[in-house]
């Protein structure tokens, strides 16, 4: 049959024009429709600037404004990026590495609806027949009421309410319950008057302080330890009850009730530093004992089809459950079972067939939670639509790549645009297309430096293209251990009572597929304990006022350097404090909320964006010359927009000479941040950039043992050896530094191996190999063995 071509046909391609956003500088660059684009370059090259900020952005903002006003008025309202063509551009659905939310009570059957589906099932052939869905859902409590309704003039009548659900009353939905060490919320030796209380916020001059001392249950003058046993349940127990003190109507509460109200209730990585420290040195989380940690309530639990509740199912390996539902038969359910195993059957194909539905989302690693969001996209019947992945190879052993580029390509080839943000070689040789950044990172970056086809690209004179067959080769000798950390029957998670030990004073990998067991055994059994020191994979948490000036303290010793020089206090070289521009109150911008539409931000009339008073701005720093080697002077706006690099030159002579700040100037080089400025807002910075700022500020612990967790994620080839490089420095000064990582070029680093598997969940949780890496090349006997023999060749 003869198809017409009609001008619908030339939009091939996503055509950009002069996008700015972030550190772009003008790009110009044509993406092809239906084809597989790697974007490359630099970790702050400006490629998720490109990719999210520009192309992605703007898709969803045109997304956004097709439903009406009041519709939009509950979406996230997005500006529009800076950039002068965006033609071509179609529906963009995103898979960024944003870590899942902490909720305790979000699961990856809650996330994913597979528990919503089972649920269902469960209501309609479980038996005894307890009630609908709600009544396996571990968030709906059971609740009853009785009163009289009154419906128009007719005579009011008794009735009462029931609602069951299957929340257990006991944990309240969480599967844990919380166990307080007393000896943590106060100190027996003293009274209240004393200042007892050990909570942070409870000081005996402060305001609970005055209603525990003033509540008239018991003696404030007397220490604890000569309490009744009644006073002492008053203190720690007492159920809310109207007090007055100092002729003020109160609530008075027990300790333990208020502060699982005001403290435990919330997601452990939201509160404040010192409030974390407390909870985690105060409360012991135990499994709940009247739901066995399966959060359910009673009936749910007794439930059952064939013999099996819900409970059973969320607990099962993923692989174990699809078999189950294929069992289940009842031809009334048939078109819900076949929608439910479709996507159990996603999770065993992108290889996450071993979580368990219970799972809770927070313990995902950053690879697991970006697999476990592109289960929704994998069955799709869309096509046409862009599909944006951030790195969708973190956490992934080698073994599993090809998988992974076997989805990437399935979804191209359904007639799908795919870009894919990625630093792996593995990844960038599928692609039909690539778009190399660079030459730099940050304000040395954002401009195209190759475009084309992966045979160009090895070509190509740029940093991807010199760096892409790099190999690191086994070291021709390990150090010598300086000792051992003994681990014996470690069970967290899937581990089967390991036993192993792990040596101290040298490089450490600890590898295997994702889901052996690996951040189980060393997030379990290490991290946590004496001089250790742990850089997770954890967001960084800061708003827009947040830079790496103020989150690695590098600001504390510039303002004092700057009031010492001026005579002055430090608090006015502060944005956030008296030192802050009156109109835009020290945030640079004036923001004007538009409701429904897109909030402007425009640069402050009164500071021009510099975030500080104008006197203030008076006030100079005399310090080496960030450029020329003479003597520099600047103002504080000037030296928070000094690159990392140039503000070690800065505080290294004259009257700035500042060896604190120096000395966490020169940590941020260390980890290849030295193109960063100090005042950038930590919402700019690539997820690559972020981990390394961790790090960098982590370095200050002083610390015996530092657990890096995939410190190569969104580290470009050529940073890697940067990273390798500070490893090494970190040993060679005495420090033991236990890696978790895929990396084929750390694992060829390390002293000593740590092999676990052999498969991933049930199959994981062994110990199969433990050595050095050249004993394990030689005789390749498990998956991680073989992939590295055939990496170093």
């Amino acid at each position: 049959m003869h198809v017409e071509t009609i001008p619908a046909d030339s939009h091939d391609v996503i055509a950009v024009r002069g996008a700015r956003v972030n550190n772009l500088k003008n790009v110009d660059v044509d993406l092809p429709k239906r084809r597989l684009t790697v974007f490359t370059g630099l970790s702050g090259s400006g490629k998720s600037s490109l990719v999210f900020g520009t192309v992605a952005a703007e898709s969803q903002r045109l997304i956004n404004e097709t439903y009406s006003s009041f519709v939009q008025g509950f979406m996230p309202t997005l500006a529009r990026p800076d950039v002068d063509v965006l033609d071509g551009i179609t529906t963009a659905i995103l898979v960024d590495q944003e870590r899942i939310g902490g909720n305790p009570r979000s699961t990856v059957g809650t996330i994913t609806d597979a528990h919503a589906m089972l649920r269902i099932l469960f209501s309609r052939l479980a038996s005894p027949h307890i009630g609908g869905p709600n009544a396996y859902s571990f968030n709906v409590p059971s609740v009853t009421g009785s009163g009289a309704l009154k419906v128009g003039n007719k005579k009011a009548e008794k009735t009462t309410f029931t609602r069951t659900g299957g929340m257990c009353p006991r944990c309240e939905g969480m599967g844990t319950v919380a166990d307080m060490d007393r000896t943590a919320l106060y100190d027996d030796t003293k009274s209240l008057n004393e200042g007892a209380l050990t909570i942070p916020g409870y000081s005996a001059d402060g305001w609970y302080g005055r209603i525990f001392a003033g509540a008239g249950f018991f003696d404030p003058d007397k220490p604890i330890k000569d309490f009744t046993a009644g006073e002492l349940d008053d203190l720690l127990h007492k159920e809310p009850t109207k007090i007055k003190v100092d002729g003020i109507n109160l609530t008075y509460e027990g300790l333990i009730p208020r502060i699982q109200k005001s403290m435990l209730s919330k997601d452990i990585d939201a509160v404040q530093p010192h409030i974390r420290a407390f909870i985690e040195r105060a409360v012991t989380q135990s499994a709940c004992p009247e739901c066995g940690g399966t959060r359910l309530a009673e009936p749910a639990r007794t439930s059952t089809i064939d013999g099996v509740s819900i409970a059973d199912v969320a607990a099962m390996p993923i692989t174990d459950l699809a078999e189950w539902i294929r069992g289940v038969a009842d031809p009334g359910v048939a078109p819900l079972v076949e929608t439910l195993s479709a996507t159990l059957d996603s999770f065993v194909e992108i290889g996450l067939g071993y979580l368990a539905l219970e799972r809770p989302t927070g313990t995902l690693s950053g690879g697991e939670g970006q697999r476990v969001k592109m289960i929704r996209h994998l069955g799709s019947s869309l096509t046409d639509v862009t599909y944006v992945f951030d790195e969708p190879t973190v956490g992934l052993h080698p073994h599993d790549i090809s998988r992974m580029n076997d989805l990437l390509l399935r979804l191209r080839d359904k007639g799908n645009t795919v870009l894919v943000v990625e630093h792996k070689p593995e990844v960038i040789a599928i692609a039909d297309h690539v778009v190399d950044l660079g030459p730099g990172a940050g304000s040395g970056g954002g401009e195209v430096c190759y475009e084309g086809d992966v045979a160009g690209l090895e070509r190509a004179d740029t940093v991807t293209g010199r760096h892409l067959h790099d190999r690191a080769a086994l070291k021709p000798q390990v150090r010598t251990p300086s000792g051992v950390l003994e681990v014996r029957g470690a069970a967290t998670n899937n581990l089967h009572d390991v036993d192993v030990d792990i040596p101290l004073g040298v490089l450490v990998a600890v590898t295997g597929v994702a889901g052996s067991g690996k951040s189980s055994l060393i997030h379990g059994s290490v991290s946590g304990g004496d001089g250790v020191v742990a850089i997770d994979q954890t967001a960084i948490r800061g708003s827009r006022r947040s830079n790496p000036a103020t989150y690695t303290g590098l600001l504390d010793p510039i303002r004092k350097a700057f009031a010492k020089a001026n005579g002055v206090k430090p608090a006015l070289f502060s944005a956030n404090s008296e030192g802050a521009c009156p109109v835009c109150k020290g945030a640079g911008v004036i923001y004007t909320d538009l409701v429904t539409m897109a909030g402007v931000a425009a640069p402050c009339d009164e500071c021009d964006g510099q975030r500080f008073r104008p006197d203030v701005l008076e006030y100079r720093l005399a310090g080496g010359d960030p450029g020329e080697g003479t003597a520099a002077s600047l103002n504080i706006a000037e030296v928070l927009a000094l690159p990392v690099a140039q503000a070690r030159e800065f505080f290294s002579t004259g009257e700035a000479r500042t060896p604190a700040a120096a000395k966490i100037l020169d940590r941020l080089a260390d980890v290849g941040l030295g193109y960063l400025t100090l005042g950038q807002p930590l919402t700019t910075l690539s997820g690559g950039e972020r981990q390394r700022l961790k790090l960098a500020t982590a370095m200050a612990d002083k610390a015996d043992v530092y657990v890096l967790d995939e410190p190569t994620t969104g580290l470009h080839l050529a940073d890697v050896d940067q990273l390798l490089a500070m490893l090494d420095r970190l040993v060679d000064a005495g420090k033991s530094v236990i890696v978790i990582e895929h990396h084929q070029a750390v694992m060829a680093h390390a002293d000593w191996l740590i092999d676990l598997g052999p498969g991933a969940g049930v199959d994981g949780g062994k110990v199969v190999f433990t050595g050095t890496p050249a004993d394990l090349v030689a005789q390749p006997s498990t998956v991680t063995g073989e992939h590295l023999a055939a990496y170093v060749g």
